[in-house]
């Protein structure tokens, strides 16, 4: 591969990290979004594969898609880049890898997702040299812990994570303790693209709300206030497959360009409880999730239709089920005549605009019937098959980071008008099966 950018500059952070020495077995970049860390990581582990005599290393993310685009592409500066000329993706009896032709040996990079609960089985039996980590608190404890275990015999041991800050109570913080890690604070300033203009605007924008001020901006651990799914376990809210005889498959949406556009696919089901009973579930399947400001890519109306369309055909092919509706956000108008025009049937969704229930109004009314499915065990989250696309995933992991970031404003008391696209179509899915089915 040959790198699109013509000049790459590290910043002094950056710099000072890549060429750091190697007496650390465990380093942790946590910080503000945005803030180099992840340029920096492919960098620095290039550093180790061209020094270790140990054959086998992992990059892991949340997916498998997640791990390649940001250790093996990384936007132009991953290893693949780093190692033009003398890289080839392949794949064995170990998976999907990209093997590195070095002067200390050839070395295969494997690319793995590690958020499931059998995520760890992946990888048991494999003699690895290191292992690094994106957003390390939303990989399952297992697959970390299994990790630590697979590198115990290697010459030169090594593991490398980043996140951005999690509460100052997660667990991933107990975990760096254990495994000795040692720490480095990153701001958005560090990141040499960021210009002083680009800084000011982003500065101006996250301090509107003092959550992401303090988490985005000066990228501190700081516990969510009034976090609103607080109630959403991940773990214990996460099946496999689906449970249930399956009763009805619908579709939910939201539009924008530089916000997120995104869509469910949701698939009702009744589940036999222990008493004998049937009880009604809301099982939330795969996701479609783009957004302009997140990966800098804009894209048309027309664009997004049939990229929808084809999750659309993905989602009934893969779960085997015919589908009752689409239903869009009524404020997204263009994006419903694009989807007519191509031969979807497209209705407005409940976006609660009118209602009123007790002393609930509006989206609060969307809220507490959303809360109410996650209490009553009438909400869980699928483990979604791999697409098989090479520009698309469509699992949770959208959703779960709005879940976690998903809070009310300390002063007005009112949802924040932000990291909540995934949150409003999901709203509009409680809506739909709360009129319908919820006993």
């Amino acid at each position: 591969m040959q790198t699109p950018l013509s000049n790459i500059n590290y910043g002094k952070k950056q710099a000072t990290f890549i060429f750091s020495p190697f007496d650390h077995l465990f380093d942790v970049n946590e910080g503000s979004i945005r803030a180099g860390k992840t340029a920096a990581d492919a960098a620095r582990l290039a550093m180790f594969y061209l020094a270790t005599p140990d054959a086998k290393h992992i990059v892991s993310a949340y997916n498998q898609e997640l791990a390649y685009n940001l250790f093996i592409e990384g936007n132009g500066m991953g290893l693949a880049y780093i190692f033009d000329g003398s890289s080839h993706l392949r794949r064995d009896r170990d998976g999907d890898n990209l093997t590195l032709d070095l002067p200390s040996g050839q070395k295969k990079i494997y690319f793995k997702g590690g958020a499931k609960s059998n995520s760890a089985n992946a990888i048991r039996g494999m003699s690895l040299g290191s292992v690094a980590y994106s957003e390390i608190n939303l990989l399952n404890t297992e697959f970390l812990e299994e990790t630590f275990r697979r590198t115990a015999a290697a010459r030169y041991r090594y593991h490398l994570a980043d996140l951005n800050p999690p509460a100052p109570h997660d667990p991933i913080i107990k975990f760096f303790d254990d495994h000795d890690a040692h720490w480095l604070h990153w701001r958005m300033s560090d990141n040499p693209v960021m210009t002083p203009r680009r800084l000011h605007d982003m500065e101006a924008q996250l301090s509107k709300n003092p959550y992401l001020y303090k988490r985005d901006w000066l990228g501190l651990r700081v516990m969510p206030q009034g976090i609103i799914y607080s109630m959403f376990d991940q773990e214990a809210m996460t099946n496999h497959t689906l449970i249930g005889k399956p009763v009805e498959m619908f579709f939910e949406g939201d539009a924008g360009q530089d916000d997120a556009t995104t869509m469910s696919c949701n698939i009702v089901t009744s589940v036999r409880q222990p008493d004998g009973r049937f009880k009604f579930v809301l099982n939330r399947v795969a996701n479609y999730y783009h957004s302009g400001t997140e990966t800098g890519e804009t894209k048309a109306m027309s664009t997004y239709a049939a990229e929808l369309k084809r999750f659309i055909n993905w989602c009934v092919k893969t779960y085997q089920l015919h589908y009752s509706m689409v239903q869009i956000d009524p404020a997204a108008l263009s994006l419903r005549q694009e989807l007519i025009k191509i031969g979807i049937s497209v209705g407005k969704a409940d976006n609660n605009g009118h209602d009123h229930v007790g002393t609930a109004k509006g989206i609060e009314v969307g809220i507490e019937r959303q809360q109410s499915l996650i209490s009553d065990g009438q909400f869980v989250l699928v483990d979604v098959p791999a697409s098989g696309l090479a520009d698309m995933s469509y699992d949770h992991y959208h959703y779960i980071k709005e879940l976690g970031m998903y809070v009310r404003d300390e002063t007005t008391g009112k949802p924040v008008d932000a990291n909540n696209h995934a949150m409003d179509e999901s709203r509009y899915a409680a809506n739909y099966f709360t009129k319908r089915y919820k006993r």
